[in-house]
Formats: structure tokens, C-alpha cells, sequence
């Protein structure tokens, strides 16, 4: 089995900094792409950032300059460094990746999300 656990969310003011991390265990093969996304209150779960094993990214336009994704695939974990936060920003945030794991002795691929976090940007 295969678990997606994330941490680092909680309130903050405007213009405050939060760092994400989303680390995937289990009897895992390799862990690609990784990325997040975020559904603020009353709307549909948006793409935030997404990272592949060789580094590239890409971002949401409402967040590019602001947030960071990084990731360190020795510990199969996601980062997301986010600045300057904004009232809109306020979302739960949820990890996402596509994981291949091994069952038994042969390999098996899923997508997968965390529990998601709660991010509150406020004063």
C-alpha cells in the first residue's frame, strides 16, 4: 500500500510564509510526477504546482513568484515553500503524486492524494 502524508499547514497573516511537505510511503518503486493542488471553500480543487524527477516545474499563474516546489527524491517527499501569502490562498491543500510500488515481485502504478492540509490566510 501506498500513503501520501502531509504536514506544515495552518494560519497565518497575510504576507506571511508556510512550507508544505508531502512525503509518499510504502514499498515504493519510484514516485513521478509529484505536485499539489488546492481547493479553496466553495470551489473546485485547482492545480498549484508540479514537479517532475528531473526538477522541472510549473505553476499556477495566481502563484508563480510566490511559491516554490521543490522536491528531495531520496525521500520520496514534495516540498512547497509558499511567500507573500494572500488572503485568496486560503484552501486546503493536497498532495498528489503517480506512484509505482512494488507487489510482491512485480510493480504496480497508482495516483494518489493525501488527506489534505488546511492553509488560512488571515489577519
Amino acid at each position: 500500500q501506498v500513503q501520501l502524508v502531509e504536514s506544515g499547514g495552518g494560519l497565518v497573516q497575510p504576507g506571511g510564509s508556510l512550507r508544505l511537505s508531502c512525503t509518499a510511503s510504502g514499498r515504493i518503486f519510484s514516485v513521478n510526477p509529484m505536485g499539489w493542488y488546492r481547493q479553496p471553500p466553495g470551489k473546485q480543487r485547482e492545480l498549484v504546482a508540479v514537479i517532475i524527477s528531473g526538477g522541472s516545474t510549473n505553476y499556477a499563474d495566481s502563484v508563480k513568484g510566490r511559491f516554490t516546489i521543490s522536491r528531495d527524491n531520496a525521500k520520496n517527499t514534495v516540498y512547497l515553500q509558499m511567500n507573500s501569502l494572500k488572503p485568496e490562498d486560503t484552501a486546503v491543500y493536497y498532495c498528489n503524486a503517480q506512484v509505482t510500488w512494488y507487489r510482491g515481485t512485480e510493480r504496480s502504478s497508482g495516483n494518489y492524494w493525501g488527506q489534505g492540509t488546511q492553509v488560512t490566510v488571515s489577519s
